[in-house]
């Protein structure tokens, strides 16, 4: 009982570092703004709601569905305890409360918490996530003749015209011969005009709405109706009905991000790229066979050097016309990329760039010119790590230097690292995690069961393989059922409760050399955190911590 009651302080003691505090800090601030409530008085910020990080109990008792009645802060008994958690034990819980409230809104002024840009960025990649995972969705559906109705107004559009047109539809689709892909067209209509009731004008970035009857996996009919705003404006106006979804201006609303051509040039051959986002593509390569230079020859040495720069000359030439070929858009005489990045060996690369047979509309594109140790494929990584300060706003370029970080505290042992469902979800409870790394396809869903004859509410994350074992919905102990009461993918609850513990949220793919690596060796989860943390000691402070409870 006195080992456990020492850990607790020490645990307690290593719970009031500021950093930790911060932590805390944010959580209370993030629930005062949801609330709404901005002033000292009014509302209820509950103690055990802002103090959550130093009871490790209260979270699971939370997430069980328990009651909790007492302040989890009351316990701890330890001389050890720093002077914060000292003057709080003092005084009684709605003292405590009004105490920490205070301290909730003198971080929220002090920090400017609420217009963190990194947040604004955040958020941003979480709606791209959400977006791609919809027309995921939307693209496997289908339905029965013609009853799927996709549906996108541009920002200046009028409600009121949509829906004289829908009406018009509604007249036209009265004539279909077929009953039921009459009623299933007619059903759509009215199912969005009755949607589109509730707005009053299109919202700034224009609204996408997708409803219809689609046909399940087991053979049934189900009516979906989907209606949202965009990240960014979306400049396209769009009525079909079919029996699949259109999800191609949702496309190319994610695939607008900057566009940057690669010519990689040796004395071997030339390779054209383009790097967008994440996705690195190879346009095409060539090889050539140039003569090296040479002291034989005789009376005819001039001949060949005058050959040999020739054949020079051609390679130049041909590299020129291939970059206007597949970095000018023929339909609008522009560049199609926002910038060119020059790169290679020797001097090819600034011989081209300072040529007349290079396209002077390039010309103005060349953002930088690297020297790589090789060409082809090889080459073209090592230009795109040579030139990342100048991409430093490509998504892959953020995420290999964010994987390199992780990696990074990984090799030095720092202790400031966590990867795993488990563990990540433990050191997110505690408010340790600073930045939560997850794979944009991680395909786990976490799972609320019941359990049949005690009601005890268990949380269990499994992948597809796991799910198959209905093991995972027995109690070992009693063989009892365990009733499932919730159902999501946790990516999808990643993104709808990380502000609650003050984290920034990262998606990552797995197209990258360190993204790879990462899903495969790493599981797909994990996070950086914000100070060194043993998650094997704090397994052992849990045992200890149920030991002395059951003590007790």
């Amino acid at each position: 009982m006195t080992s456990a009651l020492r850990k607790r302080g020490r645990f307690c003691q290593a719970a009031s570092s500021p950093r930790l505090l911060e932590a805390v800090l944010r959580r209370g601030a993030e629930k005062v703004r949801r609330s709404g409530e901005m002033g000292i008085s009014g509302g209820s910020l509950q103690t055990h709601e802002c103090l959550f990080v130093w009871d490790g109990k209260y979270n699971s008792m939370k997430d069980k569905g328990a009651s909790v009645k007492t302040d989890p802060i009351s316990p701890i008994r330890s001389k050890r305890k720093p002077s914060l958690l000292r003057s709080l034990c003092r005084r009684s819980a709605a003292q405590r409360s009004k105490i920490l409230k205070t301290l909730v809104i003198s971080f929220l002024h002090s920090r400017n918490f609420l217009d963190m840009a990194d947040g604004h960025e955040t958020d941003k990649n979480i709606e791209i996530w959400k977006i791609k995972k919809l027309i995921k969705a939307l693209e496997s559906a289908r339905g029965n003749g013609t009853s799927m109705i996709s549906l996108i107004m541009p920002p200046r559009d009028q409600v009121a015209r949509v829906t004289k047109m829908l009406a018009d539809e509604y007249g036209t689709a009265s004539n279909i011969k077929s009953r039921v892909n009459r009623q299933s067209v007619l059903a759509a209509i009215t199912s969005a005009q009755q949607r589109l009731k509730l707005y009053s004008k299109v919202p700034p970035n224009g609204l996408v709405l997708y409803t219809g009857t689609i046909v399940t996996d087991d053979g049934k009919e189900k009516k979906v109706t989907i209606d949202f705003e965009p990240f960014k404006p979306i400049n396209v106006s769009l009525y079909l009905c079919d029996n699949k979804f259109h999800t191609e201006a949702l496309n190319e609303l994610l695939e607008s991000d900057d566009k940057f051509g690669f010519i990689v040039m040796d004395g071997n051959g030339t390779l054209f790229g383009t790097l967008s986002g994440n996705t690195r593509e190879v346009l095409h390569k060539f090889t050539v066979d140039l003569p090296k230079k040479h002291g034989r020859g005789g009376q005819s040495a001039l001949r060949f050097a005058r050959l040999r720069m020739e054949k020079r000359h051609n390679y130049v030439r041909k590299t020129a016309e291939l970059a206007t070929q597949f970095f000018i858009n023929p339909a609008t005489s522009q560049p199609n990329v926002a910038g060119l990045i020059l790169a290679g060996s020797a001097d090819f690369k600034t011989e081209l760039s300072q040529s007349d047979m290079f396209d002077q509309r390039l010309q103005v594109k060349i953002l930088n010119v690297v020297d790589v140790s090789y060409g082809g494929e090889n080459g073209f990584n090592q230009a795109i790590e040579l030139s990342a300060e100048i991409l430093s706003n490509v998504k892959f370029i953020q995420e290999k230097k964010l994987i390199g970080k992780y990696f990074e505290e990984i090799s030095q042992d720092t202790g400031k690292y966590v990867f795993g469902v488990d563990d990540t979800l433990k050191a997110l409870e505690m408010g340790a995690v600073e930045t939560l790394i997850v794979w944009e396809n991680l395909d786990i869903n976490r799972y609320v069961l019941k359990h049949s004859a005690s009601g005890e509410i268990i949380i269990k994350h499994l992948n597809k393989d796991q799910e198959a074992d209905q093991s995972n919905f027995r109690d070992p102990a009693t063989n009892a059922e365990l009733e499932v009461q919730e159902k999501i993918s946790l990516l999808e609850w990643f993104a709808n409760e990380y502000k609650r513990f003050g984290c920034t949220l990262e998606f990552v793919t797995n197209k990258s050399q360190e993204g790879s690596q990462f899903c495969r060796g790493f599981g797909g989860i994990g996070g950086i955190l914000r100070y060194q943390l043993d998650m094997r000691s704090l397994d052992e402070l849990s045992d200890d911590g149920e030991a002395f409870e059951d003590s007790d």
